[in-house]
């Protein structure tokens, strides 16, 4: 399980709101090609790791309103786990971010691709949580298409 804390210097409720609609992730999330949703608590993943495409369908298990954001794989051949949660710092004016991704395989061993991908889920964690950082407190974050971000990662 990767798990990251960062502060950014944006109040709690702006940064909750940048950080609660996964369609949102591939933006900063480098390892995710697209999220789309299905439902308002549904949302389908996809991404290619080495040769093999990977798709999984995620519900939200918990939606606390600037306090903890997280969901749960229902199905598909990846199963990933995430929470978020939010802490206000500096009487609102910043806000800290504790980010928890965990991957893993429904059945057997990975392949050599997908164990690096599981295993580098720290080290990527904290390169995309910077990747955000910067996205939010530039203010780019909501013009960033995830077209532009493909275009800019591949």
């Amino acid at each position: 399980m990767a798990h990251e804390r960062i502060e950014i210097d944006l109040p709690l409720a702006k940064v909750y709101e940048l950080l609660s609609n996964p369609v949102e992730f591939p933006k900063f999330l480098e390892r995710i090609d697209k999220v789309e949703r299905i439902n308002s608590q549904t949302f389908e993943y996809k991404t290619e790791i080495g040769d093999e495409e990977f798709h999984w369908t995620t519900n939200i298990i918990d939606n606390l309103r600037n306090t903890r954001f997280a969901w749960i794989t229902i199905n598909g051949n990846l199963n990933q786990t995430g929470t978020i949660r939010f802490t206000p710092l500096d009487n609102g004016e910043r806000t800290r971010v504790e980010f928890s991704l965990d991957y893993r395989t429904f059945f057997g061993e990975p392949s050599e691709e997908l164990g690096e991908f599981i295993g580098n889920s720290e080290a990527q964690l904290k390169k995309d949580l910077a990747k955000f950082k910067e996205l939010a407190e530039g203010g780019t974050f909501k013009e960033v298409s995830v077209e532009d971000n493909e275009e800019v990662t591949a």
